[in-house]
């Protein structure tokens, strides 16, 4: 019963975080507005078809894990929810479920009360800095058990040799990999370090046996996902395949060291930084924990040497995994530090280290929301697919969606899955699931979609002058052309007006490291065979 009820605790305590401050907008944290967009764009592919395909490109398999997105658009679909719609609440949902699952785990490796005061540490962390992201939130919750079992496992002195944990650890490797890349990757460095350290002291090939284990597993797990990319990637040509990793903001520039920031957390990050210091040879827990905190900073330095070679490995994002493990030994700590004083001092301590804890957990838990307040204000600020906004002020543009979705329909009487849309409006095909025949930005393109060699021919278009050449060069596309553009109005009147498309180009290494620029085209190329319509600020150009 008390499993249970702290199940359902924590269950509610997620819920009441993230679901309260958006209990006025249908979208989630951010809205609709840049990662955001691409991430619901794919959600909504799953909800139209449970088959495995590119969030945006015509014919392509999945390159961004979608284990995430197809759960998520699969349970919209079963419900009859638009997948904008359905975004939210699986977000909420699921980092929740991860949540639980954590306390599982650490129910599994440790005493019950220990276990619930380090899941609601990690969870409060997780809810307040990784959450944007959910499905990063969902590993980075069940990551500081994982580690522990996974260390457990290599050691090869829990009771059965192990082996279950080893075996469990290939399992998290190889699902985390089916629905995200970067935490993964960490986790997978982490077990290898690991690994690494236990055969060079015990001089034994046993631990990376271990892991060669846990490496098949995660792999054959991987593939159900991972397969039909890689098959068609060794025979079709890509581009932009380092697209991905082109961001280098300030953050990842430099080493982040949570434990000295004066603040309530970083003091709970250098309670768990002497933990583990004092602790990592003589216990499990920080010893893994303490593997993982090196490995982080690790991949960082990787991540700046990377930057010579013109990429980076996103350590940016490793962040909030770093501060939820130092967060899990900041527990640890809290809990060992009290139980030494009780012992030392009499277990009249015990309640006024309740007392601290609770009000410590109280005053950062209640300061969640004012930490997610940008992305709360954006999910309120934008328009959804409903053409409303959660303020209730008015709409932009995106109110016009629903007529020109039906204005598309009604003209190519196909379904919408078959038709290419060229737009820069690129929420549209997050709130509709066409086809786009040009992605966001490159580094949410699927490389084998050539993202350059498309915009070149997009520019090339604004050179043309008449509708039998603009005809003629969509059909001498090498990819499946668009059908249907959705442009905004440029300068001009009359036959001498343009329509036009805001697009955007990689400029990695500068920051922002994306320029916008804009094609017009001549709209005497859509004169003759196609049919033009304006809706509000849109021009739709449907070819007949």
């Amino acid at each position: 019963l008390a499993r249970l009820t702290a199940v359902v605790f924590l269950v509610a305590f997620v819920l009441a975080t993230l679901a309260m401050p958006l209990g006025a907008t249908k979208l989630y944290l951010f809205g609709i507005s840049v990662d955001q967009q691409f991430r619901t764009e794919y959600l909504t592919r799953f909800t139209d078809s449970p088959a495995l395909a590119d969030m945006t490109y015509a014919g392509l398999p999945p390159f961004y894990p979608p284990g995430w997105f197809w759960i998520g658009g699969r349970a919209a679909a079963l419900t009859g929810t638009p997948g904008w719609e359905m975004y939210k609440p699986w977000a909420i949902t699921s980092i929740a479920v991860a949540v639980a699952l954590a306390f599982v785990l650490w129910s599994a490796l440790i005493r019950f009360e220990s276990a619930l005061i380090v899941t609601v540490t990690t969870a409060a962390v997780t809810l307040a800095y990784a959450s944007p992201e959910p499905y990063s939130a969902m590993i980075t919750a069940l990551l500081p058990p994982v580690l522990v079992l996974a260390w457990s496992g290599l050691r090869g002195q829990a009771r059965g040799g192990g082996w279950a944990a080893v075996v469990g650890t290939g399992i998290f490797l190889g699902i985390s990999a089916t629905i995200y890349t970067l935490l993964p990757g960490l986790a997978a460095l982490t077990v290898t370090v690991m690994a690494v350290l236990l055969a060079v002291t015990r001089r034994s090939w046993e631990p990376l046996l271990r892991l060669a284990v846990a490496g098949v597993i995660a792999l054959l797990i991987a593939l159900i996902t991972w397969l039909p990319f890689l098959l068609r990637a060794a025979r079709d040509p890509m581009s932009g395949t380092g697209s991905a990793q082109h961001y280098l903001p300030a953050d990842g520039a430099v080493l982040t060291f949570p434990m000295l920031q004066f603040s309530l957390l970083g003091a709970l990050c250098l309670l768990g930084t002497l933990w583990m210091i004092l602790r990592a040879r003589s216990s499990v827990r920080a010893g893994a924990l303490a593997i993982g905190v090196l490995s982080i900073y690790l991949w960082s330095l990787l991540s700046m040497l990377t930057t010579l070679a013109g990429s980076t490995l996103l350590s940016f994002r490793l962040q909030p995994t770093l501060t939820t493990l130092l967060a899990a030994a900041g527990a640890f700590g809290f809990i060992e530090l009290t139980q030494v004083a009780a012992a030392r001092w009499g277990r009249r301590l015990i309640p006024v280290a309740v007392v601290v804890g609770l009000a410590g957990g109280m005053a950062f838990s209640q300061d969640i929301p004012d930490t997610l307040r940008p992305d709360i204000a954006v999910a309120y600020t934008d328009t959804d697919g409903d053409g409303q906004r959660g303020d209730r002020r008015p709409p932009a543009a995106e109110k016009f969606y629903p007529q020109i979705d039906a204005a598309i329909v009604a003209a190519t009487g196909r379904p919408r899955d078959e038709t290419v849309v060229l737009t820069a409006d690129y929420s549209f095909l997050a709130y509709y699931p066409y086809l786009g025949f040009q992605g966001l930005t490159s580094h949410y393109a699927n490389p084998l979609a050539q993202f350059d060699e498309r915009a070149a021919a997009i520019g090339d278009w604004s050179d043309l002058t008449t509708s039998a050449e603009f005809v003629r060069k969509l059909d001498e596309l090498p990819w499946q052309p668009p059908t249907v553009f959705l442009m905004r109005r440029g300068a001009g009147t009359g036959s001498g007006s343009t329509y036009t498309l805001r697009l955007a180009e990689d400029v990695y290494p500068n920051q922002p490291n994306v320029r916008r620029y804009t094609v017009e085209l001549d709209s005497a190329l859509f004169a003759d065979d196609f049919t033009v319509k304006d809706i509000g600020p849109f021009v739709l150009a449907i070819r007949k």
